[in-house]
């Protein structure tokens, strides 16, 4: 196929062939991956800047979107490429193999640098997902943290940069600058620009410290918003109330209060503020874990509200993210469903082929293009992370999406934790929307 890039996909072409490390923050669908593989055909074969290239990706992003693409347009038929996965055994024969790319996946990273006794010989890196090493005291961080010197060039892309906050951005941008423009440690970043909060395990941004932040960033990254170059259908969100009776709503806030609920013979417990949210979060949906790891069924209170969003749906797909398994398995034993899980999914799914799929956000969030086989997505239990959210949303919120508009479904029980989280991904975007806009790219 011929690839035609638009103005803003060239602007960005030339922003990485001009930039040695860069961050290039562009929401799902403006075509990052075609964008950054042209621009490693332009430096391996015209400037002759980069002669081996390592890419990370999330696994099905690996296979699906960089191979994928790779043999889709006509101008990269002469770049190869090595798939680093499976087996120990396939992935040193995958290092061995002689070619342009070597594309691996981010669990394998530490792997690959420490224990593959292959030599690090890269002189370009592209981390797709940058985000997934935002966190600095990860192996993968500091594994690749440790060779980032040997890196000619070296590029981050993401749509989600800070989707907990501006904490998020230090170790990105330690692996891209070595630590040039927020500080070589974390705690340099920490006292430049936050105050340590009463628990003295999280920070809060000082007044002001935003615009500094991306100020110092701003030179060696540029962001660019899916409704700024493409023509999107309507996004509509809904929140669909979901009721408890006065019986399941007290034994929700006993449970809340004292961290224990007696239920079927059974003891419910939290052994601190996180697992209690955990536990909160599926008295919610009904179904929890008691302490033995027993499945104990509360009501049914949510799959009624799902049962009528998917009659309102008069035969169209729906798609419906689940987070833990007992909601998923109790999704599947009150309705014919089917999970998206492999590549033989995905293409029934899109095909038409499934009329409600479901998917699980942290295994799926990324590399799934979805759009074509519906355009209603209904969340029976919402993550905590803006990213996955994000995501997951995107996987029919995006360009090729035939539908005039997509509509995000949330199940929403009153009065209960499903209402904090909402309003906490909302206030993470709050944060990520204003550092895109700060580095957003302008060019005419």
């Amino acid at each position: 196929m011929q690839y035609s890039p638009h103005d803003y996909q060239k602007y960005a072409i030339d922003f990485i062939e001009t930039h040695p490390e860069a961050a290039v923050l562009l929401e799902c669908g403006l075509g990052k991956t075609s964008i950054t593989l042209t621009a490693l055909n332009d430096m391996m074969f015209d400037s002759f800047d980069v002669r081996k290239v390592l890419v990370i990706a999330p696994i099905r992003v690996c296979k699906n979107a960089w191979a994928a693409e790779i043999g889709k347009w006509d101008h990269l038929k002469g770049l190869t490429y090595s798939l680093v996965l499976g087996t120990r055994d396939q992935r040193l024969a995958a290092l061995r193999k002689k070619a342009d790319l070597y594309i691996i996946n981010r669990e394998n990273v530490q792997w690959l640098i420490e224990d593959s006794g292959m030599p690090f010989d890269f002189d370009m890196v592209v981390i797709d997902e940058l985000s997934s090493f935002k966190n600095h005291q990860s192996k993968r961080f500091k594994a690749l943290r440790k060779v980032r010197p040997f890196v000619k060039r070296i590029i981050g892309l993401t749509g989600t940069p800070c989707s907990n906050g501006l904490m998020d951005l230090w170790a990105q941008f330690r692996l891209l600058d070595k630590g040039e423009r927020l500080g070589k440690r974390i705690g340099q970043y920490r006292d430049a620009y936050f105050t340590p909060d009463w628990n003295g395990f999280t920070y809060t941004p000082r007044k002001g410290v935003e615009k500094e932040i991306y100020g110092k960033i701003a030179d060696i990254s540029i962001s660019m918003k899916t409704t700024d170059h493409l023509r999107m259908p309507e996004l509509l969100s809904v929140s669909d109330p979901v009721r408890l009776s006065e019986e399941e709503y007290e034994a929700y806030k006993q449970m809340e209060s004292d961290y224990v609920l007696p239920v079927q013979d059974e003891d419910i417990s939290a052994a601190n503020a996180a697992v209690l949210c955990g536990k909160l979060v599926q008295l919610a949906s009904g179904c929890i874990y008691s302490d033995d790891g027993n499945i104990i069924e509360l009501h049914e209170r949510k799959l009624d509200a799902l049962e009528d969003l998917l009659e309102a749906q008069n035969g169209k797909p729906a798609l419906v993210a689940y987070w833990y398994k007992h909601e998923r398995d109790r999704i599947c034993k009150r309705f014919d469903c089917r999970e998206i899980k492999t590549d033989k999914d995905i293409a029934n799914w899109n095909a038409g082929k499934i009329p409600v799929a479901l998917i699980q956000p942290s295994s799926a969030g990324h590399g799934l293009n979805l759009q074509d086989g519906g355009s209603t997505i209904i969340w029976y239990t919402l993550p905590w992370s803006l990213e996955l959210y994000q995501q997951t949303n995107a996987r029919l919120w995006r360009q090729g999406q035939r539908a005039e508009s997509v509509v995000i479904q949330h199940l929403m029980t009153v009065n209960t934790i499903d209402e904090e989280i909402m309003k906490a991904l909302q206030s993470k975007d709050r944060t990520q929307s204003a550092m895109m806009r700060a580095v957003k790219a302008r060019f005419k």
